[in-house]
């Protein structure tokens, strides 16, 4: 839906900081409560996963919520970190701070959730032990281009796209960029990197499983024979 938003705004806008579209206001406050409720549904994914695998037993005084509630705040701390930054600042920034500016660098923004479906399909396929079905491999394949595209290059090409439109080489947008996008850049796009780079890691881990996994069978053969 974010994706579908920001097509809408990107192909609509011609001047890239002064054209508006009605949509961009109403998807941001649509969308910001959705960011509150994930971190109260990730945690409620997380306590149900400790319950199945037994993890958690009973303790007078709710202590094992607690306990569960530490866990997952220190497995899931980038995650929760990154939606409680997208209410604190990046709610007020997109819809106060700009003044009505810059509707398509947040119509841009919402293409970032291009790689979401990817994302998800993922999760889904390892909770059902698919991980080397070919499905898991194309799906790894999709995740990976769209996540590059859509998420790590996506900060780098909002500093062209006003380069372009100011007439200013790249390297002197940060300078008179508001202080607000350059921190939102800052702190979000190390985050779009690490994950990344996590992507990348586990794909390797699967395709050199793959690749180990044909030379093994061949050994057990010869054994046998």
């Amino acid at each position: 839906m974010a994706s579908s938003a920001g097509v809408i705004i990107t192909s609509s806008c011609r001047d890239v900081m002064e054209d508006r579209h009605w949509l961009t206001d109403a998807y941001i406050l649509f969308a910001t409560p959705y960011f509150a409720y994930d971190i109260y549904a990730m945690f409620l994914c997380y306590h149900h996963k400790l319950q199945v695998k037994g993890h958690e037993e009973a303790e007078p005084g709710g202590g094992s919520m607690r306990a569960a509630v530490w866990g997952y705040l220190r497995q899931e701390y980038l995650m929760v970190l990154h939606h409680i930054f997208m209410v604190a600042f990046c709610f007020p920034a997109s819809l106060l701070w700009r003044q009505g500016k810059g509707d398509y660098f947040q119509g841009v923004l919402f293409l970032a959730e291009l790689s979401t479906p990817s994302v998800s399909l993922g999760k889904v396929l390892i909770q059902y032990k698919k991980q080397h079905t070919l499905l898991h491999k194309v799906n790894g394949v999709v995740m990976m281009l769209t996540f590059f595209g859509c998420r790590v290059l996506l900060f780098p090409y909002l500093y062209y796209a006003y380069s372009r439109y100011a007439s200013l080489p790249l390297l002197a947008v940060p300078l008179v960029a508001p202080w607000q996008c350059n921190l939102g850049a800052a702190l979000l796009w190390p985050l779009q990197l690490y994950w990344f780079a996590l992507i990348c890691r586990g794909a390797f881990r699967l395709f050199r499983r793959s690749a180990l996994k044909p030379e093994g069978s061949t050994t057990n053969q010869t054994d046998r024979h």
